[in-house]
């Protein structure tokens, strides 16, 4: 025989506090709050080890130094002149890759035996780097503004294309079979079933090419470039001055997650089910 004994008030509401402690930091506050902790945190931690002498200020820099840069090129209007280049290409070049590769993508679920002709291309294209042909692209289309959002354009399309075409025959085929059977021709079955399944992938797949623009413009401009981010990077790397590198670092960093969550807001408002469905995951 097993006899159960109550609980006191005193131990139930320890756990009720420990518990609302717990789930406090499970919400977009509490994960900010942690996310800011952790960046102080690891920058208090480096300038600790710069002034004790642990980490070689010349070789790795200091966050006071960079903060002080930072601020300087702020007031100078370089930093914002620099990283709204960086940023104009990169969108560009975002844009129209995404758009071309995303729309030869989903074109080939047309035809299938063009599909298989073109893949063994496709994928020896995607199999080159295309940081490659930077060198090609700037001789090609100049030191301007078009280098960079060519080059750009090569890292997003390829990308865009692949995804948006692995969606399309990943298409659901029953749905598919019972528009045939209802007399629907070619067309209607790609725009009532075939693309409106595609937009999750095509979706997600801006996460990736927003980062992939961002390199793009940055390695356009470390090749020829007499602006932007990339171009202040080599020329500091150059003149071994660490903080001033760190500066551009950080400032693609900060472009990078603002162009993340724009993409994550174009998602939430595009796609409000899937929104949805992904919110109320099991927790284990």
């Amino acid at each position: 025989m097993t006899i159960t004994i109550p609980e006191t008030t005193a131990v139930q509401k320890r756990k009720a506090r420990r518990n609302r402690r717990r789930v406090n930091w499970d919400t977009t506050f509490g994960r900010a709050m942690l996310q800011v902790a952790a960046v102080v945190s690891f920058f208090v931690l480096w300038e600790i080890g710069v002034r004790v002498g642990w980490i070689s200020a010349f070789l790795v820099g200091s966050p006071s130094g960079i903060f002080e840069f930072a601020y300087k090129m702020i007031l100078s209007g370089e930093l914002l002149s620099d990283t709204w280049y960086t940023l104009f290409e990169a969108i560009l070049g975002f844009i129209i890759g995404t758009i071309v590769g995303s729309f030869l993508g989903l074109a080939l679920w047309y035809s299938v035996f063009v599909a298989r002709l073109v893949e063994p291309f496709i994928v020896a294209i995607n199999s080159v780097p295309k940081i490659a042909l930077a060198p090609i692209v700037v001789l090609w289309f100049g030191t301007g503004l078009v280098s960079k959002v060519a080059l750009s354009v090569s890292l997003t399309a390829i990308v865009a294309l692949i995804a948006a075409y692995q969606a399309a025959k990943d298409a659901d085929v029953d749905l598919q079979s019972l528009l045939i059977s209802m007399g629907a021709d070619k067309h209607q079955i790609f725009f009532k079933a075939v693309a409106p399944s595609t937009l999750p992938s095509i979706i997600a797949t801006f996460r990736i090419n927003v980062g992939f623009g961002l390199v793009g413009a940055v390695v356009g401009e470390f090749i020829s470039s007499q602006r932007g981010l990339g171009h202040m990077i080599y020329n500091a790397s150059s003149l071994y001055d660490l903080n001033t590198v760190w500066v551009g670092l950080f400032t693609l960093m900060i472009m990078g997650f603002a162009l993340y969550y724009v993409i994550d807001i174009i998602e939430r408002t595009s796609l409000p089910w899937k929104q949805s469905s992904t919110t109320h995951q099991v927790q284990v």
